[in-house]
């Protein structure tokens, strides 16, 4: 069963008169100690839900920026092309979720964080990606899940 990241917000920015706002969350990855993202999106008021007649749904906007902000420990993480999500939170009463998903570049020693909206009938291109260099970075890769160290 995934574990999914938590998210804590470390900004909010009002953008106009009627409750609008703009979110800054940092999600600490689960299976990668010392990287931290940080995730904006837009944030519907009360005013402008009702003056649109849409209660349940905020925009598919989002911008993600991800650093190394400790020592890097790489936990249990998937090696697929398709990555895992590592993060989920909804962006509508039921259907629309905003996803951040982590791609391990092996090839190039990098994690990839894509932010993205997921929806149940049509998706959205509107996407951000953020990527990791390992490069140059002091990373353990833990003996638990990797006891021959970084893959080769």
């Amino acid at each position: 069963m995934a574990t999914f990241a938590q998210a804590e917000e470390v900004g909010k920015i009002g953008v106009d008169w009627v409750g609008n706002d703009i979110l800054i969350e940092a999600v600490h990855d689960h299976e990668i100690e010392g990287v931290t993202c940080h995730l904006a999106y837009f944030d519907r008021g009360f005013f402008d839900r009702l003056s649109k007649g849409n209660w349940f749904e905020d925009p598919s906007n989002s911008s993600i920026a991800c650093r190394v902000t400790g020592p890097v420990t790489v936990g249990d993480i998937d090696l697929d092309k398709n990555g895992e999500e590592v993060f989920k939170e909804g962006r509508s009463f039921l259907w629309k979720k905003l996803v951040v998903k982590r791609i391990y570049d092996k090839a190039n020693n990098s994690l990839i964080y894509l932010s993205h909206t997921r929806e149940v009938s049509e998706g959205s291109a509107k996407m951000s990606i953020s990527t990791v260099p390992l490069y140059g970075v002091d990373v353990t890769w833990s003996d638990k899940y990797w006891p021959n160290g970084k893959p080769e």
